[in-house]
Protein backbone atom coordinates (compact mmCIF):
# COMPACT_ATOMS: atom_id res chain seq x y z
CA UNK A 1 0.00 0.00 0.00
CA UNK A 2 1.06 3.62 -0.77
CA UNK A 3 0.26 6.55 1.78
CA UNK A 4 0.22 10.15 1.17
CA UNK A 5 -0.24 13.16 3.90
CA UNK A 6 -3.91 14.10 4.50
CA UNK A 7 -3.72 17.64 3.85
CA UNK A 8 -0.64 19.67 6.32
CA UNK A 9 -1.77 17.03 8.93
CA UNK A 10 0.72 14.44 10.45
CA UNK A 11 -1.44 11.64 9.01
CA UNK A 12 -0.96 8.97 6.45
CA UNK A 13 -3.56 8.02 4.87
CA UNK A 14 -3.85 5.02 2.47
CA UNK A 15 -4.04 6.01 -1.41
CA UNK A 16 -6.87 3.40 -1.51
CA UNK A 17 -9.77 4.54 1.37
CA UNK A 18 -12.38 2.13 2.17
CA UNK A 19 -16.24 3.53 1.01
CA UNK A 20 -18.58 2.15 3.27
CA UNK A 21 -22.05 3.25 2.24
CA UNK A 22 -23.35 -0.11 1.00
CA UNK A 23 -23.16 -2.10 4.19
CA UNK A 24 -26.69 -1.91 6.12
CA UNK A 25 -28.07 -2.16 2.88
CA UNK A 26 -26.67 -4.26 0.30
CA UNK A 27 -24.02 -5.50 2.64
CA UNK A 28 -24.86 -7.22 5.91
CA UNK A 29 -22.97 -6.68 8.94
CA UNK A 30 -20.88 -9.78 8.59
CA UNK A 31 -19.56 -9.00 4.87
CA UNK A 32 -18.81 -5.49 6.50
CA UNK A 33 -16.32 -6.83 8.70
CA UNK A 34 -15.10 -9.14 6.70
CA UNK A 35 -14.25 -6.15 3.98
CA UNK A 36 -12.94 -4.28 6.98
CA UNK A 37 -10.76 -6.84 8.12
CA UNK A 38 -9.38 -7.43 4.67
CA UNK A 39 -8.78 -4.20 3.87
CA UNK A 40 -6.66 -2.82 6.87
CA UNK A 41 -4.64 -6.35 6.21
CA UNK A 42 -3.96 -4.93 3.36
CA UNK A 43 -2.38 -1.86 4.54
CA UNK A 44 -5.68 0.22 4.02
CA UNK A 45 -5.96 2.39 6.98
CA UNK A 46 -8.72 5.47 5.57
CA UNK A 47 -12.44 4.52 6.41
CA UNK A 48 -14.45 6.71 5.09
CA UNK A 49 -18.73 7.08 6.37
CA UNK A 50 -21.56 9.65 6.68
CA UNK A 51 -24.16 9.57 9.36
CA UNK A 52 -27.01 8.98 6.16
CA UNK A 53 -25.34 5.72 5.07
CA UNK A 54 -26.51 3.26 3.95
CA UNK A 55 -27.60 3.77 0.55
CA UNK A 56 -29.89 4.24 -0.85
CA UNK A 57 -30.35 6.84 1.50
CA UNK A 58 -33.89 5.70 3.21
CA UNK A 59 -35.25 6.69 6.93
CA UNK A 60 -34.97 2.87 7.80
CA UNK A 61 -31.28 2.51 7.06
CA UNK A 62 -30.06 6.51 8.54
CA UNK A 63 -26.98 5.68 10.73
CA UNK A 64 -26.49 1.64 10.24
CA UNK A 65 -23.45 1.98 7.94
CA UNK A 66 -21.74 4.02 11.45
CA UNK A 67 -22.94 1.26 13.10
CA UNK A 68 -21.50 -1.47 11.43
CA UNK A 69 -18.32 -0.02 11.42
CA UNK A 70 -18.75 1.16 15.59
CA UNK A 71 -19.35 -2.66 16.03
CA UNK A 72 -16.06 -4.40 14.04
CA UNK A 73 -14.17 -1.48 15.81
CA UNK A 74 -15.23 -2.37 19.38
CA UNK A 75 -15.29 -5.86 18.60
CA UNK A 76 -11.37 -5.90 17.05
CA UNK A 77 -10.23 -3.25 19.16
CA UNK A 78 -8.63 -1.69 16.74
CA UNK A 79 -9.43 1.90 16.65
CA UNK A 80 -5.94 3.21 16.78
CA UNK A 81 -5.24 1.52 13.37
CA UNK A 82 -8.04 2.99 11.27
CA UNK A 83 -8.09 6.87 10.50
CA UNK A 84 -11.59 7.15 10.70
CA UNK A 85 -14.25 10.04 8.31
CA UNK A 86 -17.68 10.34 8.27
CA UNK A 87 -19.72 13.75 6.94
CA UNK A 88 -22.76 15.85 8.08
CA UNK A 89 -25.53 15.44 5.65
CA UNK A 90 -26.52 18.59 4.29
CA UNK A 91 -30.00 19.94 3.58
CA UNK A 92 -32.61 18.08 1.81
CA UNK A 93 -33.93 14.61 3.42
CA UNK A 94 -36.77 15.16 5.59
CA UNK A 95 -36.15 12.47 8.15
CA UNK A 96 -33.12 13.83 9.48
CA UNK A 97 -33.55 15.59 12.60
CA UNK A 98 -37.06 16.72 11.55
CA UNK A 99 -35.90 17.79 7.95
CA UNK A 100 -34.09 20.98 9.71
CA UNK A 101 -30.59 19.42 8.91
CA UNK A 102 -28.96 22.57 7.37
CA UNK A 103 -25.43 22.66 7.83
CA UNK A 104 -25.05 25.53 11.30
CA UNK A 105 -24.12 25.10 14.74
CA UNK A 106 -26.93 23.33 16.29
CA UNK A 107 -27.17 20.64 13.53
CA UNK A 108 -23.18 19.49 14.26
CA UNK A 109 -23.34 19.20 17.75
CA UNK A 110 -26.22 17.08 17.31
CA UNK A 111 -24.61 14.88 14.18
CA UNK A 112 -21.19 14.50 15.98
CA UNK A 113 -22.67 13.32 18.88
CA UNK A 114 -24.78 11.14 16.93
CA UNK A 115 -22.25 9.79 15.25
CA UNK A 116 -19.12 9.20 17.99
CA UNK A 117 -22.16 6.86 19.48
CA UNK A 118 -22.85 4.59 16.97
CA UNK A 119 -19.59 4.82 15.94
CA UNK A 120 -18.79 3.32 19.56
CA UNK A 121 -15.37 6.17 19.44
CA UNK A 122 -14.15 9.20 21.47
CA UNK A 123 -13.30 11.20 17.74
CA UNK A 124 -13.54 11.16 14.62
CA UNK A 125 -10.26 12.11 12.60
CA UNK A 126 -11.40 13.76 9.71
CA UNK A 127 -15.28 15.60 10.01
CA UNK A 128 -16.54 16.87 7.00
CA UNK A 129 -19.36 18.32 5.10
CA UNK A 130 -21.36 16.24 2.92
CA UNK A 131 -22.92 18.88 0.36
CA UNK A 132 -23.04 22.92 0.69
CA UNK A 133 -26.20 24.73 2.35
CA UNK A 134 -26.53 26.45 -0.72
CA UNK A 135 -26.81 23.95 -3.13
CA UNK A 136 -23.96 23.06 -5.66
CA UNK A 137 -23.35 21.04 -9.08
CA UNK A 138 -23.27 18.04 -8.33
CA UNK A 139 -25.08 14.85 -7.85
CA UNK A 140 -26.15 15.45 -11.76
CA UNK A 141 -27.27 18.96 -11.33
CA UNK A 142 -24.47 20.65 -13.27
CA UNK A 143 -26.65 21.24 -16.38
CA UNK A 144 -28.82 23.48 -14.47
CA UNK A 145 -26.96 25.05 -11.55
CA UNK A 146 -27.09 28.65 -11.10
CA UNK A 147 -24.83 30.20 -8.58
CA UNK A 148 -27.63 32.48 -6.93
CA UNK A 149 -26.89 33.15 -3.25
CA UNK A 150 -26.16 35.53 -0.66
CA UNK A 151 -22.45 35.56 -0.56
CA UNK A 152 -22.18 37.59 2.50
CA UNK A 153 -24.99 35.30 4.43
CA UNK A 154 -22.99 32.14 3.38
CA UNK A 155 -19.84 33.62 5.09
CA UNK A 156 -21.40 34.36 8.00
CA UNK A 157 -22.43 30.64 8.19
CA UNK A 158 -19.08 29.52 7.54
CA UNK A 159 -17.55 31.08 10.01
CA UNK A 160 -20.31 30.09 12.41
CA UNK A 161 -19.75 26.28 11.45
CA UNK A 162 -15.51 27.10 11.14
CA UNK A 163 -15.92 28.38 15.17
CA UNK A 164 -18.15 25.11 15.82
CA UNK A 165 -15.80 22.89 14.28
CA UNK A 166 -12.53 24.42 16.62
CA UNK A 167 -14.40 23.83 19.74
CA UNK A 168 -15.19 20.10 18.41
CA UNK A 169 -11.22 19.87 17.43
CA UNK A 170 -10.27 21.91 21.09
CA UNK A 171 -12.60 19.14 22.71
CA UNK A 172 -11.36 16.20 21.12
CA UNK A 173 -14.31 14.82 19.13
CA UNK A 174 -13.04 15.67 15.93
CA UNK A 175 -9.19 15.50 14.46
CA UNK A 176 -9.56 17.25 11.46
CA UNK A 177 -12.20 19.07 8.75
CA UNK A 178 -12.91 18.33 5.52
CA UNK A 179 -14.96 19.43 2.85
CA UNK A 180 -17.22 17.23 0.07
CA UNK A 181 -18.96 18.22 -2.88
CA UNK A 182 -17.47 21.39 -2.93
CA UNK A 183 -17.25 24.24 -5.51
CA UNK A 184 -13.91 26.20 -6.51
CA UNK A 185 -15.42 29.27 -4.86
CA UNK A 186 -16.61 27.70 -1.42
CA UNK A 187 -13.25 25.79 -1.39
CA UNK A 188 -11.26 29.13 -1.37
CA UNK A 189 -13.80 31.10 0.66
CA UNK A 190 -13.47 28.44 3.75
CA UNK A 191 -9.26 28.31 3.12
CA UNK A 192 -9.55 32.41 3.15
CA UNK A 193 -11.94 32.59 6.56
CA UNK A 194 -9.87 29.86 8.19
CA UNK A 195 -6.48 31.66 8.11
CA UNK A 196 -8.02 34.93 8.36
CA UNK A 197 -9.70 33.82 12.36
CA UNK A 198 -7.44 31.29 13.00
CA UNK A 199 -10.18 28.91 12.99
CA UNK A 200 -9.35 24.44 11.35
CA UNK A 201 -8.31 24.61 8.12
CA UNK A 202 -10.24 22.00 5.48
CA UNK A 203 -7.15 19.47 5.18
CA UNK A 204 -9.97 17.53 2.38
CA UNK A 205 -12.18 17.61 -0.30
CA UNK A 206 -14.52 14.60 -1.25
CA UNK A 207 -15.75 15.18 -4.67
CA UNK A 208 -16.68 12.86 -7.17
CA UNK A 209 -13.82 12.13 -9.92
CA UNK A 210 -13.51 9.04 -12.28
CA UNK A 211 -12.83 8.56 -16.25
CA UNK A 212 -15.88 9.65 -17.18
CA UNK A 213 -16.45 12.44 -14.32
CA UNK A 214 -13.55 14.64 -14.32
CA UNK A 215 -15.49 18.11 -13.19
CA UNK A 216 -12.80 18.23 -10.39
CA UNK A 217 -10.50 19.73 -12.95
CA UNK A 218 -8.58 22.40 -13.89
CA UNK A 219 -9.65 24.99 -11.38
CA UNK A 220 -10.62 22.79 -8.15
CA UNK A 221 -7.76 20.72 -8.86
CA UNK A 222 -5.06 23.48 -8.79
CA UNK A 223 -6.62 24.53 -5.40
CA UNK A 224 -6.11 21.03 -3.90
CA UNK A 225 -2.60 20.88 -4.87
CA UNK A 226 -1.40 23.72 -4.43
CA UNK A 227 -3.30 24.78 -1.31
CA UNK A 228 -2.41 21.07 -0.06
CA UNK A 229 -6.38 20.27 0.41
CA UNK A 230 -6.30 17.51 -1.57
CA UNK A 231 -9.35 15.21 -3.50
CA UNK A 232 -10.84 12.13 -1.74
CA UNK A 233 -12.05 10.94 -5.05
CA UNK A 234 -15.55 9.18 -4.66
CA UNK A 235 -17.41 7.11 -7.12
CA UNK A 236 -14.00 6.22 -8.87
CA UNK A 237 -15.64 3.60 -10.74
CA UNK A 238 -19.00 5.79 -11.93
CA UNK A 239 -21.18 3.51 -9.67
CA UNK A 240 -19.74 0.67 -10.99
CA UNK A 241 -20.59 1.55 -14.87
CA UNK A 242 -17.27 1.89 -16.17
CA UNK A 243 -16.83 -2.06 -15.20
CA UNK A 244 -19.47 -2.46 -18.41
CA UNK A 245 -21.62 -4.18 -16.49
CA UNK A 246 -24.53 -1.95 -16.84
CA UNK A 247 -24.39 -1.55 -20.58
CA UNK A 248 -26.90 -1.49 -23.36
CA UNK A 249 -29.54 -1.09 -20.39
CA UNK A 250 -28.35 -4.16 -18.62
CA UNK A 251 -29.09 -4.55 -14.72
CA UNK A 252 -27.53 -7.42 -13.09
CA UNK A 253 -29.18 -9.08 -10.26
CA UNK A 254 -27.91 -7.57 -7.00
CA UNK A 255 -26.25 -4.73 -8.89
CA UNK A 256 -26.21 -1.14 -7.39
CA UNK A 257 -28.18 0.57 -10.19
CA UNK A 258 -30.54 -2.59 -10.00
CA UNK A 259 -31.48 -2.32 -6.38
CA UNK A 260 -31.39 1.84 -6.09
CA UNK A 261 -34.30 2.61 -8.51
CA UNK A 262 -33.85 6.25 -8.74
CA UNK A 263 -32.82 7.62 -11.96
CA UNK A 264 -29.31 7.67 -12.39
CA UNK A 265 -27.88 11.26 -14.50
CA UNK A 266 -24.76 8.89 -15.71
CA UNK A 267 -26.78 6.57 -17.61
CA UNK A 268 -26.76 7.93 -21.32
CA UNK A 269 -25.95 6.97 -24.59
CA UNK A 270 -22.63 9.09 -24.75
CA UNK A 271 -21.34 7.09 -21.44
CA UNK A 272 -22.29 3.89 -22.83
CA UNK A 273 -19.96 4.75 -26.11
CA UNK A 274 -17.31 6.35 -23.73
CA UNK A 275 -17.36 2.87 -21.32
CA UNK A 276 -16.67 0.82 -24.22
CA UNK A 277 -13.37 3.05 -25.69
CA UNK A 278 -12.29 2.54 -21.91
CA UNK A 279 -12.59 -1.29 -22.08
CA UNK A 280 -11.21 -1.56 -25.23
CA UNK A 281 -8.05 0.27 -24.46
CA UNK A 282 -7.53 -1.64 -21.03
CA UNK A 283 -7.68 -5.07 -23.31
CA UNK A 284 -5.34 -3.74 -25.59
CA UNK A 285 -3.21 -3.34 -22.87
CA UNK A 286 -3.88 -6.52 -20.97
CA UNK A 287 -5.56 -4.53 -17.91
CA UNK A 288 -8.69 -5.19 -16.16
CA UNK A 289 -10.64 -1.70 -17.05
CA UNK A 290 -11.78 -1.17 -13.10
CA UNK A 291 -8.24 -1.57 -12.13
CA UNK A 292 -6.76 0.90 -15.29
CA UNK A 293 -9.89 3.17 -14.08
CA UNK A 294 -8.62 3.25 -10.27
CA UNK A 295 -4.95 3.66 -11.00
CA UNK A 296 -5.50 6.73 -13.33
CA UNK A 297 -7.06 8.18 -10.02
CA UNK A 298 -4.48 6.95 -7.63
CA UNK A 299 -2.17 8.38 -10.08
CA UNK A 300 -3.76 12.51 -9.95
CA UNK A 301 -1.30 14.32 -8.33
CA UNK A 302 -4.07 16.27 -6.38
CA UNK A 303 -5.69 12.88 -4.84
CA UNK A 304 -4.67 12.31 -1.49
CA UNK A 305 -6.88 9.23 -1.41
CA UNK A 306 -9.02 6.89 -3.96
CA UNK A 307 -12.49 5.26 -2.18
CA UNK A 308 -13.38 2.46 -4.06
CA UNK A 309 -16.76 0.16 -2.72
CA UNK A 310 -17.41 -2.83 -3.39
CA UNK A 311 -20.32 -5.44 -2.20
CA UNK A 312 -18.32 -9.01 -2.64
CA UNK A 313 -14.87 -9.98 -2.00
CA UNK A 314 -13.55 -10.32 -5.47
CA UNK A 315 -14.22 -6.42 -6.07
CA UNK A 316 -12.68 -5.40 -2.79
CA UNK A 317 -9.86 -7.75 -3.77
CA UNK A 318 -9.46 -6.40 -7.16
CA UNK A 319 -9.78 -2.80 -6.33
CA UNK A 320 -7.37 -2.95 -3.91
CA UNK A 321 -5.02 -4.62 -6.06
CA UNK A 322 -5.13 -1.92 -8.30
CA UNK A 323 -2.43 0.06 -6.34
CA UNK A 324 0.33 -2.04 -8.22
CA UNK A 325 -1.35 -1.25 -11.61
CA UNK A 326 1.31 0.90 -13.83
CA UNK A 327 -0.39 3.52 -15.89
CA UNK A 328 2.06 4.26 -18.69
CA UNK A 329 2.70 7.20 -20.60
CA UNK A 330 0.61 5.73 -23.98
CA UNK A 331 -2.38 4.78 -21.79
CA UNK A 332 -2.30 7.85 -20.24
CA UNK A 333 -2.36 9.67 -24.09
CA UNK A 334 -5.38 7.18 -25.40
CA UNK A 335 -6.94 7.80 -22.40
CA UNK A 336 -6.51 11.53 -23.25
CA UNK A 337 -7.94 11.44 -26.90
CA UNK A 338 -11.15 9.11 -25.55
CA UNK A 339 -11.94 12.26 -23.19
CA UNK A 340 -11.69 14.84 -26.66
CA UNK A 341 -14.03 12.80 -27.69
CA UNK A 342 -16.45 11.97 -25.11
CA UNK A 343 -15.20 15.55 -22.51
CA UNK A 344 -18.14 15.94 -20.65
CA UNK A 345 -20.74 12.70 -19.39
CA UNK A 346 -21.99 14.36 -16.82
Amino acid sequence: MEYRKLGRTELNVSVIGLGTMTWGFQNSQAEGFEQMDYALEQGVNFFDTAEMYAIPPMRETFGTTETIIGNWLASRLSRESVILASKITGPGLPWIRGGNNRIDKKNILLAVEGSLKRLQTDYIDLYQLHWPNRGSYHFGKIWNYQPEFDAQAEEDNFLDVLQTLQTLVRDGKVGHIGLSNETAWGLSKWLQLAQQHGLPRAVSIQNEYSLLCRCFEPDLSEIALHEDCGLLAWSPLSRGILSGKYLHGARPEGARLTIDTRVDHRINPQTDAAVVKYIELAKRHGLDVCQMALAFVNNQPFVTSTLIGATNMAQLKSNIDAISVNISTEINEEIKKIRREYPLIY
